[in-house]
């Protein structure tokens, strides 16, 4: 079995304008003498490789720790595609099986394109980018997908990664009502 590691490290990665760039503090140390070594960390939801969950974007929606884990954990395909993708090109992927998609590729989704998942009811959209818009049309693209429930995996890496299909697993972490999580997600294959 192979395994693909397909996150960003945290600290080396580059930061969403205006976001709160990752820190991290040596709270204990053996050097200085504590029994142990304890990290202090700060940083935002969505820093590095991470996913957002409806909160995001709906207040009265749930956060990261809701997010059913079949969402994020199972049969996954990678396709490869550039610059703005269409309605009919997602379409084209969504496959009648295809529950989990990750595009690898410098791409924008359009909201057209972002309707097409919303309908058929797709898991999870990942992408390389920061974020799966840009302009005008990055707040409608979220708000589609994430009132529909599709989870969004933002800041991966797939250079490494053919397309085909994978085993995905990209779990948040479990805290209680946050907007978005860091993840490492993996493709097994």
């Amino acid at each position: 079995m192979k395994i693909y590691d397909i996150s960003k490290e945290l600290f080396s990665s580059s930061v969403y304008p205006g976001d709160p760039a990752p820190e991290k503090e040596l709270f204990y140390s053996t050097k200085e003498g504590d029994v142990c070594n304890l990290t202090r960390l700060t940083l935002g939801s969505h820093n590095g490789t991470h996913l957002d969950a409806p909160r995001h974007f709906f207040q009265e929606k749930h956060g990261a720790d809701q997010i059913p884990l079949e969402k994020t954990i199972g049969r996954c395909k990678v396709a490869e595609l550039s610059g703005t993708v269409s309605a009919d090109q997602i379409r084209k992927l969504l496959e009648p099986d295809t529950r989990k998609l990750l595009i690898k590729g410098e791409i924008l989704l359009t909201p057209e394109a972002a309707q097409v998942m919303a309908e058929r009811k797709l898991d999870l959209i990942g992408v390389e980018g920061q974020t799966v818009g840009e302009g005008e049309t990055q707040i409608s693209i979220h708000r589609i997908l994430l009132e529909a429930e599709v989870v969004i995996l933002e800041g991966i890496l797939l250079e490494e990664v053919t397309p085909g299909y994978y085993f995905l697993a990209a779990q948040p972490l479990k805290m209680e009502g946050l907007d978005g999580s860091p993840v490492r997600p993996v493709l097994l294959a």
